[in-house]
């Protein structure tokens, strides 16, 4: 069975910090193309951070020098550092794979001015 498990979400004032946790089950993080995506309420989910199989990152220009894709091989999970958080960035993130293709069930962020 494949499971995606978001974790780390919570209120945070802007400017803060907060680190996102996706712990993986069923698939391998180092031989799969993972990723972070948002949904903002009444809004379109959006790609936030992408890595590949070999380590190769990709950012959405909005988060690109705030926001750090990692994973832990050891522990099948992947990350999601945000810096400098704006009220902007608020919303749903989900933990993502691609080929196969499986959704966590996200973990809310919200950025107070």
């Amino acid at each position: 069975q494949v499971q995606l498990v978001e974790s780390g979400g919570g209120l945070v004032q802007a400017g803060g910090s907060l680190r996102l946790s996706c712990a993986v089950s069923g698939i391998s993080v180092m031989f799969n193309r993972m990723g972070w995506y948002r949904q903002a309420a009444g809004k379109q989910r959006d790609l936030i951070a992408r890595m590949t199989s070999n380590g190769i990152t990709t950012y959405g220009d909005s988060v690109k020098g705030r926001f750090i894709i990692s994973r832990d091989n050891a522990k099948n999970m992947i990350y999601l550092q945000m810096n400098n958080l704006k009220p902007e960035d608020t919303a749903a993130y989900y933990c993502n794979s691609l080929i196969p293709t499986y959704w966590g069930q996200g973990t809310q962020v919200t950025v107070s001015s």
